[in-house]
């Protein structure tokens, strides 16, 4: 684009366009191959349409529609057979659990100590849980009838079992241990016995029974993609003032 060309484009007009480059980022990757080819074909559907491009027909890959999902209480929607069990299915919110268990007698404390140290090692090296292609975690716990109990509630891009292998990698590589040793059954030996400790994730896991997504199926990755994507054109709109 020539610096006379630059120099009539309006910021409205840009933002346009800039909006359309950051949807093109999240665009599923079977309406890649029709995605716009130049600025000039932007700014022509801008004129022609009155408004910014559209996103593709909705499809599972559409993250521009909000979805929900009901799953059966049995966790799944259709029965297929993993590697230690029923394959929980990928729902619109992605891959997730929640493990609910009883705390050891006297050891809460030591749970609530153990955040701290999840805190020290994500700012001493922010991509050590980077495997876990987590979105978010949520450590929570509570009283029952005088006894504590524990929830741990994650959301990440990998699927069930994979999440619980690449953990025990992570803690074992790392040096870390988990805050799982303060919860009651749980085998002490799931350092070098990734099966026993997939076994109790899964034992103690409640199956959600609704789940929503307001963008649907989009990876971790792909959102701070759009975010680089966002930050790029704030800077350059800046550039231009």
């Amino acid at each position: 684009m020539s610096n006379e060309r630059v120099g009539k484009t309006t910021r409205r007009g840009f933002l346009g366009t800039a909006t359309a480059a950051t949807a093109l980022t999240l665009t599923p990757p079977a309406a890649e191959a029709q995605a716009v080819k130049s600025v000039d074909e932007i700014q022509m559907a801008q004129l022609t349409a009155g408004s910014p491009p559209q996103p593709a027909a909705t499809s599972k890959g559409d993250w521009t529609r909000p979805a929900a999902i009901a799953i059966p209480k049995e966790g799944y929607v259709k029965l297929e057979q993993g590697r230690y069990g029923p394959v929980f299915p990928k729902t619109p919110a992605n891959y997730g659990f929640t493990i609910i268990a009883k705390v050891k007698p006297g050891r809460e404390q030591a749970i609530r100590e153990h955040g701290n140290v999840i805190e020290k090692a994500v700012a001493e090296n922010p991509s050590v849980l980077a495997p876990l292609k987590l979105h978010y975690l949520r450590w929570v716990l509570f009283n029952i009838g005088g006894e504590t109990y524990f929830m741990y509630q994650g959301y990440f891009d990998t699927d069930f079992d994979k999440y619980t292998e690449d953990a025990v990698a992570i803690f074992s590589g790392s040096g870390l241990n988990t805050t799982f040793e303060n919860l009651e059954g749980f085998p002490m030996d799931w350092k070098t016995n990734a099966p026993a400790f997939v076994k109790f994730v899964r034992e103690h896991h409640w199956p959600s029974f609704l789940e929503y997504g307001e963008y649907p199926y989009v990876s971790a990755d792909e959102v701070k993609k759009a975010l680089r994507v966002k930050s790029s054109l704030s800077t350059m709109l800046d550039e231009m003032q």
